[in-house]
């Protein structure tokens, strides 16, 4: 896996940048459902347990600059976080999901948001994380939205969205977040050239932000 500074240009001048970025999170959070849904625009009830990692490419479209996105699916069980460290090298961004209805996967949140702080930094910062509350469409009582933008400006998370992939609600909004923050703060972040196994394409606005979903974060901040 190689390495560079610069994006790579091809003979009309359009810049290609390649970002890894991790989606991580608890066993059962819908974590391959999210990578799915945002790539394929496809949702499946049937997806089995991530072992070890598996990744999926999506490529976005910002004026003339081809951006070309690893989203790497970490296996949520314990017995696989001995192996987690090794897909993290590289990395520029990632993604935690944590299941709204299962209070214990929330509480993972900070486990998994210390790991890639203790692992992961672009030149002595840590790399950006957006926070995931999927399967919104089940719960029972709306999330205490006040609480969670403590939560998340304490852990330093960039920004949370509250998701639902089978009701295909702030998936785009979460992902393209993320990938405008680090193209806005930094633009030639660590690059990848690794093959991939599946490719969805589609057009990135210059500014991406949440919907006026009721149910849409309110403390992003991936356009400041």
């Amino acid at each position: 896996m190689t390495d560079t500074r610069n994006p790579v240009e091809d003979d009309e001048g359009t810049e290609e940048y390649v970002y890894k970025i991790l989606v991580v999170g608890d066993l059962g959070c819908g974590k391959t459902s999210f990578i799915h849904r945002y790539v394929n625009h496809t949702f499946s009830n049937t997806y089995r347990a991530t072992i070890g990692v598996d990744f999926a490419l999506k490529t976005l479209k910002r004026g003339k600059a081809s951006i070309r996105l690893q989203l790497w699916d970490i296996a949520g069980q314990e017995r696989f976080g001995h192996m987690t460290r090794v897909y993290y090298k590289e990395a520029v961004g990632a993604i935690i999901v944590f299941d709204i209805t299962r209070e214990k996967t929330f509480q993972a949140v900070t486990k998994w948001k210390a790991d890639i702080d203790d692992n992961l930094s672009v030149d002595g910062v840590s790399i950006p994380v957006v926070l995931l509350a999927n399967k919104c469409d089940l719960a029972e009582e709306p999330l205490d939205k006040e609480m969670m933008e403590k939560f998340c400006k304490e852990n330093n998370f960039i920004s949370w969205f509250e998701t639902s992939v089978k009701d295909n609600i702030n998936i785009e909004e979460a992902g393209n977040c993320l990938v405008e923050y680090i193209l806005t703060h930094d633009p030639e972040a660590h690059k990848t050239t690794q093959d991939t196994k599946s490719e969805g394409t589609v057009e990135l606005t210059a500014k991406s932000s949440p919907t006026a979903d009721p149910k849409a974060s309110r403390n992003c901040m991936c356009s400041l």
